[in-house]
């Protein structure tokens, strides 16, 4: 655990009590503050009672007038201001307490344990001695822990695990967190050596008041989460703030026109200000980038090629490399080889990385072969634009889809249609996606996916047994599931129970 010091002795505020704000609560309590916890979840405010935490009923008026709060620190699922801000967020704003989340407390407390190590005992110092310590200080800037953060729409879990692997390969001292793994919190504290590799939503970036990675990346922006940021600008803007403070090393995907914007304001940016300590990374899963940036592209022979003004330009062949199939997995990664190839790896080291890279549990995960079919589990596609890219991954397509939909629908997947050999439908959304896919694909609703993977049996084998058996739902999983991995986990079980299957072994949580 990271110890938050910088509210000791201050009561704080701590409104959602699930992973990261659990956490925060004990990362602020081991600082010397005064956390006050609040959940609507009856049995979420036992466990924190359990643990020795003071509960406090943060919608009373009371509370807050009792308590004179330095901070409200905001689980991020909970709204701060759209589509209408909770009742304790008013209540924070009236009592003029700052809003915050764990995101910014972790760069706060990973700043502070920097400061006090090189301070600590500064005192008085003569000639010599405060030599020495301009000497530690230069050695401590060069040689101070490195943050990575990773957002975008898609894509931030597989590349931010395989950043990860990479690292490990080579035997860095890295630790994985923020939306996948550990809450930010509760990583080891820094060393001079820690390499922390953040997965970083927008509801994140959005509402956190301090972020100063060392290289940040922005991998692809496509429509998800308007109502939390106010339309498709404010989701933008959220992400955008990961760059407000300009990392030693921006990546930024180019293959939509926001990442070309935002990779343009960035140079600006550093023009402007002079420094020759920052650049800007572009990357493409879809073919050569023009200009003499620094670039990182898969080719159309599946050769991804890297040039970078500071190194060598070098190649690295992805043909072989099962598990990050389809061309959005080419983005991934060439995000992963910029951020590997700035903290210090030789070419060498990141290939090895990515060729033994397992894959993550429900992103494109082969669960299981039987003959020529394989059966893929997708559940992590919960939007539309993720499971454009599953598809087209694949060709003999026999479809599991459909959940609660988002705003829209499929009709974005509708360039696919001509690759499905048929579509099985589940959950609420069912008849709204029979009615878009229409006459051009076949499909059926099945209810459930226990019907609809008996159901694409019987029809691959009846056909040849050749193809893909794909749960990519382009839905969320709410309606029949308490989340996506429970969904994967079902189409999993579901996969087993079939004779003759093979199970592959699970992909990394």
């Amino acid at each position: 655990m990271i110890p938050v010091r910088i509210y000791a002795d201050y009561h704080v505020a701590v409104l959602g009590l699930g992973r990261s704000g659990l956490t925060a609560a004990r990362a602020l309590k081991a600082g010397g503050a005064k956390p006050v916890l609040w959940d609507d979840n009856e049995k979420a405010r036992e466990t924190a009672i359990n643990e020795g935490f003071l509960i406090g009923d943060l919608r009373d008026r009371e509370t807050w007038e009792d308590k004179n709060f330095a901070a409200l620190i905001l689980s991020p699922g909970i709204p701060h201001l759209y589509p209408e801000p909770n009742p304790v967020v008013r209540l924070a704003n009236e009592f003029n307490v700052l809003i915050d989340n764990d995101i910014s407390l972790f760069f706060e407390a990973v700043s502070d344990d920097l400061e006090g190590t090189l301070f600590e005992g500064m005192g008085d110092m003569d000639e010599d001695e405060i030599e020495e310590f301009v000497g530690e200080m230069l050695h401590a800037m060069d040689n101070d822990p490195k943050v990575v953060c990773i957002t975008g729409s898609n894509g931030k879990s597989t590349t931010t695990a395989l950043v990860n692997h990479i690292l490990e390969r080579a035997g860095r001292d890295v630790q994985m967190g923020g939306n996948i793994g550990r809450g930010v919190l509760d990583l080891d504290p820094p060393t001079d050596k820690s390499i922390y590799v953040l997965e970083l939503s927008s509801y994140q970036t959005e509402l956190a008041r301090h972020m100063a990675p060392d290289i940040a990346v922005f991998l692809n922006f496509s429509p998800d989460h308007y109502d939390r940021h106010g339309g498709k600008g404010g989701y933008l803007a959220a992400k955008r703030r990961l760059f407000e403070q300009m990392p030693l090393h921006s990546i930024i995907g180019v293959d939509e026109e926001e990442g070309r914007f935002l990779a343009g304001q960035l140079r600006e940016e550093g023009f402007m200000s002079g420094s020759d300590l920052t650049s800007v990374i572009k990357i493409s899963g879809q073919g050569s980038i023009e200009g003499n940036s620094s670039k990182i592209y898969a080719s159309s022979d599946d050769t991804i090629i890297c040039q970078l003004n500071d190194r060598l330009p070098f190649s690295i062949d992805m043909s072989q490399m099962e598990s990050l199939p389809g061309r959005h997995n080419r983005q991934n990664a060439c995000a992963a080889i910029a951020v590997c190839a700035n903290l210090g790896l030789t070419p060498e080291e990141i290939a090895e990385g990515l060729k033994t890279y397992p894959g993550l549990s429900h992103r494109m995960e082969l669960v299981g072969k039987k003959g020529d079919i394989s059966f893929v589990n997708d559940s992590k596609a919960t939007n539309v634009d993720a499971a454009v890219k599953a598809l087209g991954a694949y060709d003999n397509i026999y479809w599991i889809a459909g959940g609660e939909g988002k705003e829209g629908g499929i009709e974005g997947l509708r360039p696919m249609f001509p690759k499905l050999k048929k579509a099985y439908l589940i959950g609420d959304s069912a008849e709204a996606f029979a009615a878009t896919i229409g006459v051009g694909c076949d499909a059926e609703i099945c209810g459930t996916m226990q019907v609809a993977v008996e159901k694409a049996m019987l029809d691959i084998e009846a056909d040849g047994g050749d193809g893909v058996v794909l749960l990519s739902p382009a839905c969320a999983s709410f309606d029949q599931y308490p989340d996506f991995m429970a969904r994967g986990d079902d189409f999993r079980a579901c996969v087993s129970g079939i004779e003759g299957v093979a199970l592959a072994r699970k992909g990394r949580a």
